[in-house]
C-alpha cells in the first residue's frame, strides 16, 4: 500500500544512528545519507527515510501518528526495543507484549525516537 515514509528530524546524525540500531535488530542495512542530507532506508518492500523539514522548521512529532515496523518475531521485536532504549529512545505505550484485537493478537513493542516520533516493532502472533 505505501512506497515510503519520511519523517522530520532536528539532528540527522543523532536519528541515523537511532534508526541504524533498531531497523539494524531487524535486518536491515544502514541508512544511507543522500546529497541532500536526507537518509533512506530502502528495502524490497518499501522506504523509510529521515529529513530536516524543508520549511526551515524545527521538525516535531505527529500527535496520534504511530509508524510501525514489521518485525517477524517477538525476540526480534524485544531486540528493537532494547536496541532502541540504548540509543537514545524512550519506552512509551505499555511495555512490550501481546495486545488482542477482535480476531487478531499482535506483539507489539513502542517507543519514541530522540525527536519524540511514535513507533512500533510489530509481530503478528499465529492464532
Amino acid at each position: 500500500m505505501f512506497s515510503h515514509i519520511m519523517i522530520g528530524v532536528n539532528d540527522i546524525d543523532t536519528s541515523k544512528k537511532f534508526y541504524d540500531a533498531i531497523l539494524g535488530t531487524l535486518g536491515i542495512a544502514p541508512g544511507k545519507i543522500d546529497d541532500k542530507g536526507r537518509c533512506f532506508y530502502i528495502t524490497p518492500t518499501g522506504i523509510f527515510a529521515l529529513t530536516k523539514p524543508i520549511n526551515g522548521e524545527p521538525a516535531c512529532h505527529g500527535n496520534g501518528t504511530t509508524i510501525g515496523f514489521s518485525a517477524d518475531t517477538t525476540a526480534l521485536a524485544d531486540a528493537w526495543h532494547a536496541a532502541g532504549l540504548v540509543s537514545g529512545g524512550t519506552a512509551c505505550e505499555d511495555a512490550p507484549g501481546v495486545r488482542s484485537g477482535p480476531g487478531f493478537d499482535l506483539y507489539l513493542a513502542y517507543l519514541r525516537d530522540p525527536d519524540g516520533n511514535k513507533i512500533c516493532a510489530l509481530h503478528r502472533v499465529a492464532k
